[in-house]
């Protein structure tokens, strides 16, 4: 019997049209137009990929979307220059940076450089901090959509163990504190694994919750996972392929095919957490106007 889906198309869908709702509401009763900035350095093609998309899906939400690029030759400073000015512009509510930015650049220094009200990628180390002592703010996107993805599907997290392969900033880190977190979709046992660890199936195949935020294909096959397990695929890898039009497959960080045979729910990639990654940046720049409003747009 082979592993149920999480269809992450369907559930970001139906949280699209309520934030399309709530985006109304508020243009309707405080006559703000939610607003989100956008800064592309570089010609990077996933970069472009996912800005394109973006921009879509705001238009789409009714969020008005202002982006601005620079070549892959900007400093630091001409960089800098543009986060401030969205900064200070009373039209934008939320800035996305997208990353990775160029070589030579700080992204750090970048990222602190956001204004935490308008930090809607949860970022800076503002956000961070609040995350983690349990304040409100802004959550990482694809790490708040594996939450919401897991508390629709009715997955119990309270008490079981998690282990999370990948310990970036943006998604392992941040994936593994909301697992453990003591609130609805945490109070999860978290292991968090990497490249150093050593036998990394050992954690793996007692893991009641798999997130794999590996970044390479084939990180875990289906001999890793415990039977049952729900398994949480974060990775995009582009895999030679002449049988595609493209000449390539996207494929996750787990091996899908002997995965789906001993997992209880798993996450298709495409298809999977991606959607929710956008949305949850929607999610967020409605959170932060409604704020600028003196509101609350929870959806």
């Amino acid at each position: 019997m082979g592993a149920e889906l999480l269809d992450g198309k369907k559930l970001a869908a139906e949280m699209r049209a309520e934030i399309r709702r709530k985006v109304a509401e508020l243009k309707a009763s405080k006559q703000i137009e939610p607003g989100l900035g956008v800064l592309l350095v570089g010609e990077n093609p996933a970069s472009v990929s996912y800005v394109t998309a973006k921009e879509k899906a705001c238009a789409e939400a009714g969020i008005l979307s202002k982006e601005i690029r620079l070549p892959a030759t900007a400093t630091q400073d001409e960089i800098v220059a543009v986060v401030r000015q969205f900064n200070a512009d009373p039209q934008i509510h939320g800035i996305l940076v997208q990353l990775p930015l160029p070589k030579g650049i700080d992204e750090n220094a970048v990222i602190e450089t956001i204004s935490p009200e308008k930090d809607v990628d949860g970022f800076t180390p503002v956000n961070i901090g609040r995350m983690m002592i349990g304040l409100p703010s802004f959550l990482p996107c694809t790490p708040h959509g594996i939450i919401r993805m897991l508390l629709k599907a009715g997955v119990e997290t309270a008490g079981k163990h998690a282990v999370v392969i990948g310990r970036s900033n943006i998604v392992g880190k941040p994936v593994a504190h909301l697992l453990s977190r003591k609130a609805l979709g945490g109070n999860a046992t978290v292991t968090i694994c990497h490249t150093r660890t050593c036998d990394l199936a050992s954690y793996t195949r007692n893991a009641d919750i798999l997130v794999v935020a590996a970044g390479h294909a084939n990180t875990v096959t289906g001999d890793m996972v415990k039977p049952g397990a729900v398994v949480i695929d974060v990775g995009v890898n582009r895999v030679p392929d002449a049988t595609f039009p493209r000449g390539y497959r996207l494929c996750g960080d787990v091996d899908f095919e002997s995965v789906s045979r001993v997992a209880s729910l798993l996450t298709p990639v495409p298809g999977g957490v991606g959607p929710l990654t956008i949305t949850m940046l929607l999610f967020n720049t409605l959170e932060a106007a409604s704020r600028a409003a003196g509101d609350s747009a929870a959806v």
